[in-house]
């Protein structure tokens, strides 16, 4: 079926959907916890289950008790410490099949193009810049771009790709891997497709809704735009 006339863009999570990359996710995931506690706050005082959570209490934590010098090197201790990670297998960093090509007819077509990444912004236009296709995109958003609560699955972080190439959410297409991606795209009103390329089986996207369009990868735009 072909495009929804009404979208004038369309944008991509990155690893997953448009890249094909090795990222630790697990040692991500665990980033914050790991400082927060290397630095003396009381395992018992983080409030485990989002990154942003951990952040919010280790740092209520440092502050309380007479540490506000370390609370306020936080952030950028986190943010070092996850680019190296991100950046740790981006050597091995590839294209998928198609991509180059989906880029090329959607600009033919006059659609603007974005990435949407949790990645880190200096580790998401190393691994575009590497694979030749940075200068391709009219806008991308990462995740130290704004404030973490801004990062997806908020809806705010389709509100700024959408601020950032010149239109409405809703106007946007978006393709990506996570029920996150889809979370964003829902809960702001941009349209999407889930692919099956990254974290995704077919059974997985069954389970969070029989309603999600589900496209092999990204070369199967190919056929529809």
């Amino acid at each position: 079926m072909p495009l929804d006339p009404h979208f004038k863009a369309v944008a991509f999570d990155m690893d997953g959907t448009f890249i094909e990359t090795v990222v630790d996710y697990v040692r991500l995931a665990s980033v914050v916890f790991d400082e927060m506690t290397a630095v003396g706050v009381p395992e018992n005082e983080i409030s485990r289950g989002t990154s942003q959570s951990e952040m919010t209490s280790g740092m209520r934590w440092l502050i309380n008790n007479g540490k506000r010098d370390l609370a306020d090197s936080m952030y950028s201790r986190i943010a070092e410490k996850t680019t190296d990670i991100e950046m740790e297998h981006s050597s091995i960093a590839r294209l998928f099949e198609g991509a180059i090509e989906v880029l090329e007819l959607l600009k033919s077509k006059g659609y603007k193009t974005g990435i949407l990444t949790r990645g880190g912004r200096s580790y998401a236009e190393h691994i575009l810049g590497k694979c030749n296709v940075l200068h391709m995109f009219d806008a991308i958003v990462a995740r130290d771009d704004f404030p973490d609560d801004e990062a997806k699955p908020s809806p705010k972080a389709m509100f700024n790709l959408a601020t950032a190439m010149g239109v409405r959410p809703e106007e946007i297409l978006f393709l990506g891997d996570h029920k996150y991606d889809w979370m964003t795209a829902r809960d702001s009103g941009a349209g999407f497709y889930g692919v099956l390329s990254g974290g995704f089986d077919i059974r997985d996207w069954n389970n969070v809704s029989r309603n999600i369009p589900v496209l092999k990868s990204v070369q199967s735009l190919l056929e529809i735009i």
